[in-house]
């Protein structure tokens, strides 16, 4: 009914533009109390405009950042008031809310930025990106085979950091003319030497399984969600068997768009709930928290859609399955780890148990995993990626440093503005279908 639908998109509207007031204050509050940054401090900007609904994309980071910080003074520019309130609160180094582009410019006209990391490719970038003394780079939010990682949208950064050869592998079949040698610099995965969390359940002799299904997708070629296709039936399955603790962790956006994607995730989780009721010794645990890392250390087996999850948990050489998806559209890289993979299609769903038992017991799966491990990632050894994520923000300051002495009797244009009005507020309206 379009007049329904009119009314319920016209009162999210609504209460978006009050909640952005309301939050809009709150960082006016917190802002105003917090210690203004010393002009010229900072060095490197991480840019993230979305708003608080995409923050698993930079919380994965905080690790990272907080150790790259102690030699690079660094930042996060948020353009959302929602997101800034939740960075404000957990980030480990500043958080700055820039709501129009006349503030962009004033902070970057205070500071001296020479890199801009980017953890998406949120539209939004674009109005970053647009200033050219700076590198611009794209770090992602994870390693995986999923068509985001193969984008055109690399071409738009001056560098682009990834895992390891795998990437490479990816971009160079997939980007015409992109120089990969020039502008792609591999680092591993920083953020495994950063695992945070202690599990929250007492340990005992229960196999824990840990399910991370990602979202539904916007489109059928990303549609590599499985909550409702497997998860029901699987979560089923290993409820019953009392020798195993299931942790589940869902996408934050899971049943975003789907309403039957939705009523999957809410079966799943009440399904736990009764669970836990009938054996409280099984302390199955419905996860939404904000730490990512102890659960990928803590499961004996994870459990795991197309997403970047699987590498994740890839990076810690621990067995794992992969669901297939069940829409024939959703794009599958089979060139890569995913071709040898142990694969759970929606039919085995409910034999989920003997498909983990099989898993476990494969040497092939294992040897399969270990050399999946070493293409993706490189030397895993503890510490190694933070060194070589260190070692390229080095190798990108030297860099404009010798550019900026290349260019130090440069004239600066007065009239290089944006003189596209923006006021930065993109707080989510959620679109009822």
């Amino acid at each position: 009914m379009p007049l329904v639908e009119d009314l319920l998109i016209a009162r999210g509207v609504a209460l978006n533009l009050w909640r952005s007031r309301m939050n809009r204050r709150e960082v006016a509050r917190r802002s105003a109390a917090a210690p203004k940054l010393a002009a010229r401090s900072i060095r490197i900007a991480v840019y993230f405009a979305d708003a608080d609904v995409n923050l698993y994309q930079i919380r994965q980071w905080y690790g990272p950042l907080a150790a790259l910080s102690k030699k690079w003074p660094t930042a996060i520019i948020s353009r959302s008031p929602g997101a800034a309130i939740a960075l404000m609160d957990e980030s480990p180094v500043p958080t700055v809310y820039l709501r129009q582009v006349v503030e962009l410019e004033q902070f970057l006209a205070e500071q001296q930025v020479q890199i801009v990391l980017y953890v998406n490719q949120n539209s939004r970038n674009f109005q970053m990106m647009r200033y050219s003394r700076m590198w611009h780079v794209f770090i992602n939010h994870g390693e995986s085979d999923k068509m985001y990682m193969t984008t055109n949208q690399f071409k738009a950064y001056d560098y682009c950091l990834v895992a390891g050869k795998a990437a490479i592998d990816r971009l160079s079949r997939k980007l015409w003319d992109f120089d990969i040698a020039k502008r792609v610099i591999e680092i591993g995965r920083p953020q495994s030497d950063h695992l945070v969390g202690i599990s929250p359940y007492e340990l005992d002799d229960r196999t824990v399984v840990l399910y991370a299904p990602t979202w539904e997708g916007d489109r059928a070629a990303a549609a590599y969600g499985s909550i409702a296709s497997h998860g029901v039936a699987l979560i089923e399955a290993l409820t019953t068997t009392h020798r195993h603790r299931l942790i589940y962790r869902p996408h934050p956006r899971s049943g975003l768009l789907d309403p039957a994607y939705k009523a999957a995730d809410q079966k799943i989780r009440s399904l736990l709930t009764v669970a836990n009721a009938a054996d409280p010794a099984a302390q199955h645990l419905i996860d939404t928290s904000v730490e990512l890392g102890w659960q990928l250390v803590a499961a004996d087996m994870a459990i795991t859609d197309i997403s970047a999850m699987v590498y994740d948990r890839l990076a810690t050489g621990r067995p794992l399955v992969i669901t297939r998806p069940v829409s024939a559209a959703a794009e599958v890289d089979g060139t890569g780890f995913l071709g040898d993979a142990d694969w759970l299609e929606a039919s085995d769903a409910a034999d989920i148990v003997a498909v983990l038992d099989r898993v476990v017991a494969s040497e092939d799966s294992r040897a399969n995993l270990d050399r999946w491990v070493d293409w993706h990632f490189g030397d895993t050894t503890f510490g190694r990626s933070t060194e070589r994520f260190h070692a390229a923000v080095d190798r990108l300051v030297a860099e404009w440093e010798r550019h900026a002495e290349l260019h130090s009797g440069d004239v600066d244009d007065p009239d290089d503005r944006d003189e596209t009005p923006d006021d930065g507020d993109d707080e989510q309206v959620i679109r009822h279908r």
